[in-house]
């Protein structure tokens, strides 16, 4: 019997080193630095689906899974699920990749909804 292969879910969005600058006091990557890898991974998403400046404005059942070391590989792979007049829902999945990308493992998740802004900071519309 086989054992089932997890992949992620999305697309490619975002892909860095965790570094030991990143890390807290346990030696962990701090939780902080990797919800700010994932807002930078859906953002580009949703920039390019707006084609305009974008802006998060909620990040919904974000899950850490398991802690992250220093010298992986984190990748964030993002979904668009919904697109609204001005505001675009889009899951992502963070993994991450050692031992030369032999291993990987999902270590977090969760949904982030970010608006399409005008030049002057207010909601415009997501062109289709």
């Amino acid at each position: 019997m086989t054992a089932e292969i997890t992949r992620p879910k999305g697309e490619l969005v975002f892909r860095t080193l965790a570094m030991p600058a990143d890390t807290n006091f346990n030696g962990d990557i701090f939780g902080g630095w990797l919800v700010s890898q994932m807002d930078l991974g859906a953002s580009t998403l949703a920039q390019q689906c707006s084609q305009s400046r974008v802006v998060t404005v909620a990040i919904n059942n974000l899950n850490f899974i398991r802690p992250v070391q220093v010298g992986n590989v984190v990748c964030v792979y993002a979904d668009l699920i919904k697109i609204g007049k001005t505001s675009m829902t889009i899951n992502l999945e963070t993994w991450t990749h050692s031992d030369h990308f032999l291993n990987h493992e999902k270590v977090a998740q969760g949904t982030f909804i970010f608006v399409a802004i005008n030049e002057q900071g207010k909601p415009q519309l997501v062109v289709r």
